[in-house]
């Protein structure tokens, strides 16, 4: 049996609203030591993803964070995948995309999230 990318998603998502600030984006990244969260809307939809390089790049502007929301920064269209993908075949999907996020959903529904961070953490023993 081929194993799922349900298996290494990380299930407890942070989230950031579409209206929330950069400024409070990035104090909820900091409090819970992650690298980047998914940005939905009003009603849950995913619109797109927050990375720590993106936050990297826009303090390297020099813009102030207490006045811009999640939606103008953030990348728009993440790939999503579902939970019973196979690891190897997420894996391709990022090599192939040269992306190091992806948001797991069943239907409309946020399961998980994962990183290139997570697949390299399971091969690190």
């Amino acid at each position: 049996m081929k194993q799922t990318i349900s298996s290494l998603m990380q299930r407890d998502v942070c989230s950031a609203g579409a209206d929330d600030t950069l400024q409070t984006v990035e104090s909820k990244m900091v409090a819970r030591g992650l690298t980047w969260v998914p940005v939905v809307d009003e009603s849950g939809a995913v619109l797109g993803v927050i990375s720590s390089l993106d936050l990297l790049r826009f303090h390297a502007d020099g813009k102030d964070a207490a006045k811009v929301c999640a939606w103008q920064v953030c990348t728009y269209k993440p790939i999503s995948v579902p939970p019973d993908a196979s690891l190897s075949d997420v894996a391709r999907l990022m090599v192939e995309a040269a992306i190091h996020h992806v948001v797991v959903m069943d239907g409309s529904d946020i399961k998980g999230v994962v990183s290139s961070l997570d697949f390299v953490k399971t091969f690190k023993d």
